[in-house]
């Protein structure tokens, strides 16, 4: 291994468990990557059924912006729904087998009536637009039903990130459960406030923003780490901050948290959430730039709305966690759980910063 090359097991400081080994001398072995997505950059493509005239061709519309007929933004119900309000059956339990009904929403959100623009490549004011409409969505779907316990909204773009339409999208599910790697971080987030009477993604943020230390071979006296302030931070805005992970599972990860402490999404301003798409933006267009076509899925966590996290508000930080897809996942990744990341976060957040906007 070569004196710059890193093999180590990185601890996730939200959630322990879900750790990552860093071992960037994997990167050189023979391998398939995943191939940029294919970009079909028109703006109208008459068969497809997210582009404008073709509103007959999927479900009613559930909400549009500004209006129906001049869209900029059309949210209608997922054609093949995960979870939907049609079960007639209630949850069972056969022995230890139990099943939770499959009641919920699923709902897509057609970004922008421009069929092939990328994400870095719409406005400020369009991805302003489109974060108000995830919060105002959520916070309806939430109003809309008791049972629902938690709302997630999501991007799949690439064939490899489980994009099935290319006409750029989101979509939103809404759930009878909390996902169990968002309640590991509530969890885990409240503990770590009890013990610390602070929040962890603050302390974390804080730390980006100021921490610096250098770590010696206790016998050669050599540097072994060293991390200089704002090494990990990406893009900074006026109320957002984007930053690489310390443990990222993927190899170009970034993650964008609010700089001042708010646990749920829908607590955002607008003045908020223009500087949320800012930041967005401008993180996307150096992913863009280093990377160039990469496929990716984004998603948001937020506090979920249920009693048994009620007393979470000071100790969680909703966040938007990108996640491009570089690699095809191996087989010691799916049986060990661990993820592989070949490129040493400190190398991919000094590429992506040096990026010129």
């Amino acid at each position: 291994m070569s004196q710059d090359a890193v093999r180590e097991i990185r601890i996730n400081p939200i959630v322990p468990s879900d750790s990552v080994l860093v071992a960037t001398a994997r990167g050189s072995r023979p391998q398939k990557a995943e191939e940029p997505a294919p970009r079909d950059t028109r703006s109208h493509v008459d068969r497809c059924p997210f582009c404008t005239g073709n509103e007959d061709k999927t479900p009613p519309t559930i909400l549009a912006l500004p209006d129906e007929r001049h869209w900029k933004i059309r949210i209608v119900e997922n054609l093949y729904p995960v979870l939907g309000d049609d079960s007639e059956y209630g949850n069972l339990a056969l022995g230890l087998q139990q099943t939770i009904d499959g009641y919920g929403r699923h709902e897509v959100i057609i970004d922008n009536d421009n069929h092939g623009i990328a994400l870095h490549e719409m406005s400020e004011e369009h991805l302003t637009l489109l974060a108000q409409t995830y919060q105002r969505r959520i916070r309806e779907l939430y109003e809309s039903d008791d049972r629902l316990k938690y709302v997630l909204a999501f991007k799949n773009f690439g064939p490899a990130a489980g994009a099935s339409i290319p006409h750029t999208h989101s979509q939103i599910i809404a759930m009878p459960v909390v996902p169990d790697n968002v309640h590991a971080e509530v969890t885990n987030s409240r503990a770590f406030y009890r013990k610390h009477h602070q929040c962890i993604f603050c302390t974390l943020i804080d730390e980006a923003l100021t921490f610096e230390a250098t770590i010696y071979d206790k016998h050669s006296g050599e540097v072994r780490r060293k991390i200089n302030v704002g090494q990990y931070v990406i893009e900074r805005g006026e109320h957002f901050i984007a930053i690489k992970p310390f443990a990222s599972r993927f190899e170009w990860e970034i993650h964008i948290l609010p700089l001042k402490h708010q646990a749920d999404m829908l607590d955002a301003s607008s003045d908020e959430l223009a500087d949320f798409a800012r930041v967005l933006k401008n993180s996307m267009a150096r992913l863009d730039a280093v990377v160039g076509g990469v496929q990716y899925n984004y998603f948001f966590h937020s506090l979920p709305h249920t009693e048994d996290f009620e007393d979470c508000s000071p100790s969680y930080h909703w966040h938007l966690e990108i996640c491009p897809r570089t690699s095809i996942p191996t087989g010691f990744e799916l049986g060990s759980g661990l993820f592989v990341n070949t490129i040493s976060p400190e190398q991919a957040a000094e590429q992506l910063r040096a990026v010129v906007l």
